[in-house]
C-alpha cells in the first residue's frame, strides 16, 4: 500500500474524506450537511475523473485503478436517483460504498498511465465497461439493504420502502444493465478476438455473477416476501459472485486469461 503523492491522489483522498464525512454527518442526523458533503464529494470525484481522462488521453476504464475510480463517481447520482424517483432512504449507505471503492484506487492499485492494448481500442470499450460499473453499484446499494434486511425487524410505519423491497428495486435496475454488459461483452469478443464466447475465467463469473441474479429474481417471483431473509441471501450472494469477478479473477493467477490483470 502507497499513498500517491499526487494532485490525482490528493483528488482521490479529499473525496473519501468527503464521503466519509458525509456518513458520519448522516448518522449523526445531521442531514442536510451529510447531503452537502456528499455533493461536495461527487464533484471532487468529478474532478478526478476528468483529470484522470486528460491525463491518460482515453475513457478512464481500463484498469483497476480507473474502474475503482467510475464507481467512486458513480455513488452520489445513483444514489440520488434511487431516493427521488424510487423512495428508497439510507443514502449513508452510499456515502460509506463511495468510501470503500475509492479506497483501493487510493491506496492499493497504481497511478501509472497505460496504453490502450489493441483489443480496447474498439467503440464497445467505454460502453461496455461503464455499463458494467452503473450495474455494481445498483447492486451493491441492493447488498447493502439485503444486509440491513437481515439485521432488523420490520417496521410497519415506514415511510420509504422496507429493505427487502428496497433491495428488489435495485436489483432490478442493476439486472438489465448487468444483462447488457454481458451482451455488449460478447460482442466485443466477437470483434476483438473473433469469436462471441470464449471461455475465459472472467467471461464465465461474469455469467455466475448474472445467473445468481437471475436465481434471485426467480426465486422471489415464485415465494414473493414469504421468505424475505432467503431473498436477501440470494442478493448477498449474487454481491459476492459480482466481487470475485471485479476483483479474484482479474488479480489471482489461479485464473488466468485475457482479462486477468495480474498477467
Amino acid at each position: 500500500m502507497a499513498i500517491k503523492y499526487t494532485l490525482q491522489g490528493l483528488l482521490i483522498y479529499l473525496t473519501i474524506a468527503a464521503y466519509f464525512a458525509a456518513f458520519i454527518a448522516t448518522i449523526a442526523r445531521r442531514q442536510k450537511t451529510g447531503q452537502g458533503l456528499f455533493l461536495g464529494g461527487f464533484f471532487l470525484a468529478l474532478g478526478s475523473f476528468i483529470y484522470r481522462w486528460i491525463h491518460v488521453q482515453h475513457v478512464p476504464l481500463q484498469n483497476l485503478f480507473e474502474v475503482f475510480l467510475s464507481l467512486g463517481l458513480a455513488c452520489y447520482p445513483i444514489s440520488l436517483f434511487a431516493k427521488k424517483y424510487l423512495r428508497i432512504g439510507g443514502q449513508w449507505a452510499e456515502m460509506l460504498i463511495g468510501a470503500f471503492v475509492l479506497f483501493p484506487a487510493g491506496f492499493v492499485f497504481h497511478a501509472e498511465p497505460q496504453r490502450l492494448p489493441p483489443a480496447l481500442q474498439c467503440w464497445l470499450f467505454a460502453p461496455h465497461v461503464a455499463v458494467y460499473m452503473l450495474s455494481y453499484v445498483f447492486m451493491a446499494m441492493a447488498a447493502f439493504r439485503a444486509f440491513e434486511q437481515l439485521l432488523t425487524k420490520p417496521h410497519p410505519h415506514r415511510i420509504t420502502l422496507d429493505p427487502e423491497q428496497a433491495t428488489y428495486e435495485l436489483a432490478a435496475i442493476g439486472f438489465p444493465l448487468l444483462t447488457l454488459g454481458l451482451i455488449l461483452g460478447s460482442f466485443w469478443g466477437k470483434l476483438a478476438w473473433g469469436d462471441y464466447w470464449g471461455w475465459d475465467p472472467k467471461e464465465l463469473w461474469s455469467l455466475v455473477s448474472w445467473l445468481v441474479y437471475l436465481g434471485y429474481f426467480h426465486w422471489r417471483y415464485m415465494f414473493g416476501k414469504k421468505y424475505a431473509r432467503i431473498n436477501s441471501v440470494w442478493a448477498l450472494l449474487g454481491m459476492a459472485a459480482i466481487v470475485i469477478t471485479l476483483l479474484w479473477v482479474n488479480l489471482s493467477r489461479l485464473f488466468p486469461g485475457q482479462h486477468n490483470y495480474a498477467t
